[in-house]
């Protein structure tokens, strides 16, 4: 291969055309070079190099040629490219191999140590001073070494990562970093991919002005297939190891096996994860992202087994006198209660009897009891102290893993924005001219964005009400019909609920891609601004889409249907009204549907998509499953890596469930924990073994996600309040226990918390479920009841946020210790690069002894 010739590195590439390299091309398995190279050997560690044996394949592009020739278009776009990838210094070796009836054009980059140096320089990398000395213990593990018990969750890992002091790289002071002595192996994998990717991300293939720049684009238009870092070899342990007990002792596995065999494996489900390990492979943003995953699926363990205990609770005092009014119900005579019809008499609607909803009457009393109410404020503050201590754990993985200031002062431009940004500025904090675009061009887009955001939630909401008008229009035909009458509203809840979930999934589909088109016209300078940007945006979209039914039932059905001879109406149909056990058993049953319905399908389609998608690539390939295939080619055939936003958007709504609803049903956090348990298998083996291997991307935190948890566990406490005190029973027992009753029990509550429809509504005299007079009027039970419940809605809302108040202002977010070491480091790295300082790092008395770092 002829190598490209050394240019002096600019921080942007020239726009005067030089000659593309000419890269070797040649066929995979007729190759001289390959015939004395093992299959096996070549797909593992030796198939991410180049055929010299020496420079690493930082990434790969892809293309295909069938046929029939490529569109001019799609040719020249790709040669411009190329072209300007080698003014980048960018070395090349391309690779084809033939399918049925296509050549698969496979083009190797190598980054060569100047522009690595360049680009480490430019990116802010954290170069290592000297190895750190810090004890990482988690809380679990100190408790159980406290009272001397064994710790089942921890696990031997080979290849521990080393921890280092580290400051910002500087190449001019190459010598006082550890390594440096060796060019080959300084910078990790993840390090040069990164850089590749920042070259491939700014190099135009058109013209800018159209946007016409990055790897991204060209794939999106296929002028490349795929664009991706290779993975470090198989997943597969080696041969020797899998040999058994004769194995040979020392076996040398790569990350990508450690990973695999201690992490996503399903006999590791119990074990702590990794993380260093994780970090060290994928990035520090996936690292964080498992870290909170762990601990959020370890927090939910408390609020799950609380939650079984209040449903058990439930289910042994269901006979008790707690539930006398159910119990009256299932005792009394037949048409001792007679109710009027649920929809229009002269539609054919009949006279029902209320013993017929002695069964939902007992289940609704599962969910709504007495100690819900102690649980709903105990969800509350759970989900103030997860917060909280999130925060500590979150900035000691920042200190632990070098990130703690990325934000702040590292972060560049995103390539895309740098390539389209009309006018250059310079940076108010650095004092760097920077790529820039006006701020007032940008807030007219973000309106129009906030326009299109609106106009989708309303879509949202007239699909909603179209639900609503389905379920009313269901009812009406199985009321009549005598076979189905008994289970007419159960039935039109049940399909509205499904027809509900499947609605809320495509629409969330498709706002997706149009969120992210809005996004990208918007501008965001930094990655982080455009993720917090976007996140935003689907955040506010999927919490209507999948919350505005449930919020529909909690809060607004049955508390507006009006009475007889006076009913309120919507398109001319009655407005529909909460089932016989109450609104708080629908309200149980659509969270049902939804949480666990999104939930099966969701784990469905992250484990089935990945296997039909790599059987339908090879298909069309014609290739076998049992081929063995080089490194380049095998990391082809896994699917493309989606990122983390689909993955913590699920948690988060998740979160939303097990918060915001809990006192409509404590098995929320229960079945979120088992959820999650697979979740983390799930995921684990996707990264490793199912998708492409991603740019190892930082962060410092799991950004605006933080901030929409926080406003959830906000809204938790509101929701629950009112749920509490406008749909539940709890206080309408209670005000008639203490105010009405003569004995203190609910003995008559049913009869009296039933009112008779006024005189010449109905043709026969009946009974609906209001606190009224004969007259329609509203009792004086029923003013005091309201007084009750905002009285109980103002209370309980106060004295949780007072209480999290206290926790967040005694919490805080940096442990004292980690401070100290945080500001010493700082101040010792500066002197250790200072000009007239020759040694190394002096070491910190003050390093600290813990860093909580594993999650389950």
């Amino acid at each position: 291969m002829e190598r490209v010739s050394k240019a002096p590195l600019r921080r942007r590439n020239s726009d005067s055309l030089e000659l593309i390299p000419k890269y070797n091309t040649f066929d995979v398995h007729n190759n001289s070079f390959y015939k004395n190279v093992d299959e096996d050997d070549l797909s593992g560690e030796r198939g991410c190099f180049f055929k010299d044996g020496k420079r690493r394949t930082d990434f790969v592009l892809v293309y295909l040629e069938g046929d029939k020739p490529s569109p001019p278009r799609h040719t020249e776009f790709r040669q411009t490219f190329l072209e300007n990838l080698a003014k980048s210094q960018l070395e090349f070796e391309e690779d084809v191999t033939q399918d049925r009836k296509t050549k698969v054009h496979f083009v190797k980059l190598h980054v060569p140590w100047e522009v690595l140096l360049f680009y480490a320089e430019e990116l802010c990398f954290r170069a290592p001073l000297e190895v750190r000395d810090s004890k990482k213990i988690n809380w679990s593990d100190r408790m159980l070494t406290k009272f001397h018990l064994p710790n089942i969750f921890k696990d031997e890992v080979p290849g521990q990562p080393d921890d280092y002091f580290t400051c910002e790289f500087q190449a001019a002071k190459l010598d006082k970093f550890i390594g440096s002595e060796n060019p080959d192996t300084y910078f990790k994998d993840t390090e040069r991919s990164r850089v590749a990717y920042e070259i491939l991300e700014t190099a135009p293939y058109g013209k800018k002005q159209r946007g016409e720049i990055g790897i991204e684009r060209l794939v999106e238009e296929e002028v490349f297939v795929a664009a991706y870092p290779l993975h470090v070899g198989p997943y597969e342990l080696p041969r020797e190891l899998k040999e058994g007990p004769d194995s040979p002792e020392e076996v040398k596995i790569n990350q990508r096996q450690v990973l695999k065999e201690y992490w996503a494996r399903w006999g590791k489900w119990l074990k702590y994860q990794p993380l260093d390990h994780i970090r060290e492979y994928f990035g520090e943003k996936i690292g964080i992202y498992f870290a909170w995953l762990g601990q959020y699926t370890a927090w939910l363990l408390a609020p799950s087994l609380l939650g079984m205990l209040v449903f058990l609770y439930g289910a042994i005092t269901i006979n008790g006198p707690d539930n006398r009014p159910a119990m009256e119900v299932c005792e009394y005579p037949v048409w001792t209660f007679k109710m009027c019809p649920l929809c229009d008499e002269d539609l054919g609607c009949k006279y029902w009897d209320l013993k017929t909803s002695c069964g939902t009457g007992k289940i609704a009393y599962l969910f709504d009891n007495a100690a819900t109410v102690f649980y709903s404020v105990f969800v509350s503050f759970w989900a103030v102290f997860f917060l909280e201590f999130w925060k500590r754990k979150e900035i000691t993985l920042a200190y632990h893993w070098d990130v703690l200031e990325y934000e702040e002062g590292a972060e560049r431009p995103r390539p895309t924005f740098a390539a389209l940004a009309p006018t250059v500025a310079r940076n108010p904090v650095t004092g760097i001219m920077e790529p820039h675009f006006p701020e007032e061009r940008r807030t007219h887009r973000v309106f129009s964005g906030i326009a299109v955001v609106l106009t989708m939630v309303s879509l949202v909401l007239v699909f909603m009400l179209g639900v609503i008008v389905y379920k009313l229009l269901v009812y009406r035909p199985l009321a009549k019909n005598p076979s189905t009458k008994a289970k007419a509203q159960q039935i039109a809840n049940m399909t509205g609920a499904m027809v509900n979930l499947m609605t809320i999934m495509i629409l969330s589909r498709v706002y997706e891609k149009v969120a992210l088109a809005l996004n990208h016209w918007e501008m965001h300078r930094t990655q982080t601004e455009y993720e917090d940007s976007l996140t935003f945006k689907v955040f506010c979209f999927q919490f209507v889409n999948f919350y505005s039914s449930i919020f529909y039932i909690a809060f607004f059905k049955g508390k507006m249907t009006g009475y007889p001879g006076n009913y309120n109406r919507l398109m001319g149909l009655r407005q529909e009204e909460c089932a016989p056990g109450g609104c708080l058993m629908e309200l149980a049953q659509q969270l049902v549907i939804i949480m666990i319905g999104k939930q099966l399908i969701n784990n469905v389609q992250e484990v089935m998509i990945p296997v039909v998608k790599q059987w339908i690539a090879r298909k069309k390939r014609g290739k076998s499953g049992n081929e063995v295939k080089p490194r380049w080619e095998q990391d082809y055939e896994l699917i493309p890596n989606e990122g983390l936003f689909g993955e913590y958007l699920e948690m988060v709504l998740q979160f939303g469930f097990i918060t915001i609803f809990v006192a409509a049903f404590p098995l929320a956090p229960f079945f979120a924990l088992a959820n999650n348990v697979f979740e983390i298998r799930i995921d684990s083996d996707k990264f490793v073994c199912e998708v492409r291997r991603p740019i190892a991307d930082r962060a410092q935190d799991i950004g605006i996600w933080f901030n929409i948890l926080d406003t959830v566990a906000k809204i938790a406490v509101i929701s629950n309040a009112f749920l509490i005190a406008f749909t539940s029973s709890f206080l309408p027992k209670l005000l008639y226990r203490y105010s009405v009753s003569a004995n203190g029990s609910l003995e008559g509550f049913t009869n009296y918390s039933l009112a008779w429809a006024p005189v010449n509504t109905t043709k026969e005299p009946c009974r609906y479920l209001q606190f009224r007079n004969d007259k329609g009027s509203h009792t004086a039970f029923y003013w005091h009841l309201l007084a009750l419940k905002l009285g109980f809605v103002i209370m309980f809302e106060h004295f949780v946020f007072f209480i999290s108040a206290m926790i967040d202002l005694l919490v805080p977010d940096i442990p004292k210790d980690l401070d100290i070491v945080i500001k010493r480091e700082a101040y010792v790295a500066k002197q250790a690069l200072a000009e007239h300082q020759g040694g190394g790092l002096a070491k910190s008395d003050e390093s600290p002894d813990e860093l909580d770092d594993d999650g389950v």
